[in-house]
């Protein structure tokens, strides 16, 4: 068909062209409305109900109870939605309440509990910080969209309900497992500190007397015993020249026998143990050698005769004798007592050093079981505030309830949108019809296309057989019209009934 655009406006062109395709419109136009409104009325109602829950802060201040669950709050959240939004915990909700019935025959189950998962939204709601400028989570919404208005608000309740007991039971696993992990280490720690103490212990043992903390007494013990032996020395010197005198001047003891009697000299020797008690202890060798010559010469005297001179003069004779004998015993004594504290004041220095790297080791494997035992018994004080539910807790500030006015579809916005397709329709259809058709309408095509000119029209003049078959094609068109508006009305009803997909689908941009 030649049309020339240009010989006439394009409100005339646009009018001709209606004259000639109003019927096409028209028919187009009814059915893709139909299909519009049919779709916005067969389409279910898509509800939609919210939770609010609320961040409970500890209900004990941390400076008296630390916490032993550490993370951002966040980041729990995350977790606690990949536990409840879990293949096994969905399949359990949707059995349990029954829901997707229509989705369910026809679908996988994974593929229904993908859409559930797509159903549930979570929304953060949180408050500034003023001090670090990031936000502080305070509260959240758990949404949930589905079919049944009583159904949704129940399944929304369910999850916000699922989502404090998950948070409560995550918070108790943490303090537990924190606490268990603290006593192992801390029964770790206390066998090594068993293990040092009894280094220690056996050090003391295997070097007493050689240890730091007793290089003191050991320097006065030392210095004492070196007194004794200047005494000692002293003593043995006096009993020589004493046995020398007997020996020069035999004669001279009958005559001194009444200063120089045994009975005399035990009476010397136990004012000089009374002068030694003055100052000294038992346990002193002046004390205890002046004591056993008391008891020597106390055995002497009860057992000589008493008119037995020359008994009494070897008695004294054999004094000085028994006194150097003692006395060099007593030497010996003292030299290897010298000897020995000698020794341990040399190997001081060595055991110092010995001693500090073990009680270094031990100091350490202390500090860290105190410390351990500390952080052990925060622990326990923590695991039993989660317990008790003391800790930091989700509760649900408001439920959901039943929606009054459905989510999705937006049936006003779909109307319109379908009368606007229906229009563009409408006119695409006349528009397609009319470059299809080769017929001439107008002179003017008939000019531009002969190469005779064109003198004049002759109207048409229709035929008795010609009207009845026009009136057919109209009854024809309107059955054909009527019908195909029946068949869309179906096939929408089809599509569109019980289709939660498409209600998604359509209702993205609104909800």
């Amino acid at each position: 068909m030649l049309h020339h655009v240009e010989k006439g406006t394009v409100l005339e062109l646009g009018l001709e062209i209606w004259s000639r395709r109003q019927w096409l419109a028209l028919a187009v136009f009814a059915l893709s409305l139909v299909g519009a409104v049919g779709m916005a009325t067969f389409l279910p109602n898509i509800y939609q109900s919210t939770a609010t829950v609320l961040v409970e802060r500890h209900q004990v201040p941390e400076a008296f109870v630390r916490s032993s669950v550490t993370g951002e709050l966040e980041t729990r959240l995350q977790t606690i939605s990949q536990e409840i939004l879990s293949r096994a915990k969905l399949e359990d909700l949707i059995t349990h309440l029954a829901l997707y019935p229509d989705l369910r025959g026809r679908v996988p189950v994974e593929a229904v509990v993908e859409q559930m998962r797509r159903d549930i939204q979570l929304e953060l709601k949180g408050v500034e910080q003023p001090v670090t400028g990031r936000s502080a989570t305070v509260s959240f919404n758990l949404s949930y969209r589905g079919r049944d208005p009583e159904t949704v608000a129940k399944v929304t309740n369910t999850l916000a309900s699922l989502y404090v007991e998950e948070n409560s039971k995550v918070r108790e696993q943490q303090a537990s497992q924190t606490a268990q992990f603290l006593g192992i280490q801390l029964a770790e720690v206390k066998k090594r500190v068993d293990v040092q103490e009894a280094r220690v212990r056996d050090f003391r043992a295997r070097h007493a007397g050689e240890l730091p903390q007793q290089m003191g007494v050991n320097l006065a013990t030392l210095e004492r015993l070196q007194a004794q032996l200047h005494l000692n020395s002293a003593n043995q010197l006096r009993a020589r020249d004493q046995r020398v005198r007997q020996l020069a001047e035999p004669e001279g003891v009958g005559a001194m026998g009444a200063f120089d009697s045994p009975t005399a000299k035990l009476a010397k020797l136990k004012r000089q143990l009374l002068d030694l008690r003055t100052r000294f202890s038992d346990k002193y060798p002046d004390v205890v050698r002046v004591k056993g010559e008391i008891a020597a010469l106390e055995r002497e005297l009860a057992g000589a005769k008493p008119d037995g001179n020359s008994a009494t003069d070897a008695v004294a004779l054999n004094e000085p004798d028994a006194e150097i004998k003692a006395l060099k015993a007593e030497e010996q004594r003292l030299r290897r007592d010298i000897s020995a504290y000698q020794r341990r004041v040399e190997n001081s220095p060595q055991r110092e050093q010995e001693f500090q790297e073990l009680a270094r080791g031990f100091e350490t494997a202390k500090e860290t079981y105190a410390s351990l035992l500390k952080r052990y018994e925060d622990a326990q004080l923590a695991e039993s505030m989660e317990q008790s539910r003391q800790g930091e807790q989700f509760r649900i500030l408001d439920s959901a309830i039943p929606a009054k006015q459905p989510l999705a579809p937006n049936r006003i916005r779909l109307i319109l949108v379908g009368v606007l397709l229906s229009l563009g329709a409408a006119a695409a259809a006349a528009v397609l019809a009319e470059r299809l058709d080769t017929s001439f309408h107008t002179f003017d095509d008939l000019r531009s296309f002969a190469r005779v000119p064109v003198l004049a029209s002759i109207p048409h003049v229709a035929s008795a057989a010609e009207t009845a078959r026009l009136a057919r094609r109209r009854w024809l068109a309107t059955a054909s019209v009527t019908l195909g508006l029946a068949l869309v009305v179906l096939a929408v009803y089809h599509v569109a009934h019980g289709n939660e997909q498409l209600v998604r689908m359509l209702s993205r941009g609104v909800s």
